[in-house]
């Protein structure tokens, strides 16, 4: 089963898949429904994907007006299947490729925070509670509105002790499961 850009400029391109099992796509589905709830803050938006796999959630970020998508991968095959999926959507000026490590590249923070930073990384191994708990512990990487989602399996969820961030939201999706984090606003709210 192939993915697809689902909206903008590159809706309806069909997308590579990596080849073997060592990434997991994000369903079409939970794709539009994040970007159902990021709706059109994503437009001028910078965008870190530090998982990227496929670079299909990158790409639709781009697709949907995003100024500029950061896709790592440590994965060869990744990054060159992100590489082709980058010229398919005919993204390729804004989209920066890299095969980097996520830690690796987390060491050295931004110039300026990225608006929103995706992690879906290999289930299972609790990397994303070590790339939350890094973001937390160095809040260069997260201005007032960056908002960081985590996808996983709802069998991975668990709390974490966070000082900078909180949960914001959370949605589930059959075997998926999107978690929204953010700094809390003065107000008390989570600006969502």
């Amino acid at each position: 089963m192939g993915i697809r850009v689902i909206a903008g400029t590159a809706r309806g391109k069909q997308l590579k898949l990596v080849p073997g099992d060592s990434t997991r796509p994000i369903m079409d589905r939970v794709k539009e429904a994040l970007f159902n709830i990021i709706g059109a803050d994503i437009v001028d938006a910078t965008f870190l994907d530090l998982f990227a796999g496929t670079g299909s959630v990158g790409i639709e970020a781009l697709s949907r007006g995003a100024a500029q998508a950061v896709m790592l991968d440590l994965d060869k095959r990744a990054v060159q299947t992100i590489q082709d999926n980058v010229k398919l959507a005919r993204v390729e000026a804004r989209a920066v490729v890299r095969r980097f490590d996520a830690f690796g590249y987390l060491e050295k923070p931004p110039r300026v925070p990225f608006d929103y930073i995706f992690i879906a990384p290999p289930q299972y191994e609790g990397l994303w509670k070590r790339v939350l708990r890094f973001l937390d512990d160095w809040p260069a990487w997260i201005g007032d509105e960056t908002v960081i989602i985590v996808q996983l399996d709802p069998t991975e969820r668990e709390p974490l002790e966070l000082r900078h961030l909180v949960l914001s939201d959370e949605r589930r999706y059959g075997k998926t499961m999107l978690l929204f984090f953010q700094r809390p606003d003065e107000s008390g709210s989570s600006g969502q």
